[in-house]
C-alpha cells in the first residue's frame, strides 16, 4: 500500500504523523510519501531579475522546510516506517493530488486546522479541496482543538 502523507509542519502535522505511523504499523509493506509542498514562486513583477533579497529569503525558507521535512522522516523510519520524503514547490492541492496519481498512491493522510467557514470562504481549506478533487480515499486528521 502507498500512502501519500500531506504535511505543513503545524500543530496538526504532529497529529498527522502519529496517525501514518498507526497506519503503517497496521498494514505490512506500506509505502509513506512524506510530502510538503512549498507554495508557487510570487508571481509580482521583478521578482525573476530582482530583488536578491527576496531570492534570498526564500531561498533560505526552502531550505529550512526540507530540513524539517528530513527530520520528520527520519522519526518515522526511527518507527519501522518505510518512508520516502519530497519537498515539492506548486499550488498545495493540486501538487499533492498529481503527485499521489503519479505514485499511484492508495490513500492520502492529511491534517485540517480547523478554521472555520469564514475564513475556509475566504482563504480556503487545502484538505477541502483535496477531499473534493481526489480520486482515491482521503483521511482527514482533525486539529486538537
Amino acid at each position: 500500500m502507498k500512502i501519500i502523507a500531506a504535511v505543513d509542519f503545524s500543530e496538526t502535522s504532529e497529529r498527522v504523523l502519529r496517525t501514518v505511523q498507526a497506519c503503517a504499523d497496521q498494514l505490512a509493506h506500506a509505502a509513506v510519501y512524506l510530502i510538503h509542498v512549498e507554495p508557487p514562486d510570487p508571481d509580482f513583477v521583478g521578482y525573476a531579475p530582482g530583488p536578491q533579497t527576496v531570492r534570498d529569503q526564500l531561498a533560505q525558507r526552502f531550505r529550512n522546510e526540507h530540513v524539517r521535512l528530513q527530520q520528520s522522516a527520519k522519526e518515522l523510519e526511527k518507527a519501522g516506517v518505510d518512508v520516502t520524503p519530497l519537498l515539492l514547490q506548486g499550488p498545495i492541492s493540486t501538487t499533492i493530488l498529481a503527485e499521489a496519481e503519479r505514485l499511484d498512491a492508495d490513500i492520502i493522510i492529511t491534517g485540517s486546522h480547523g478554521h472555520g467557514l469564514l475564513h475556509n470562504v475566504l482563504v480556503g481549506s487545502t484538505s477541502a479541496e483535496i477531499l473534493k478533487k481526489s480520486r482515491i480515499p482521503v483521511l482527514v486528521v482533525p486539529t486538537d482543538r
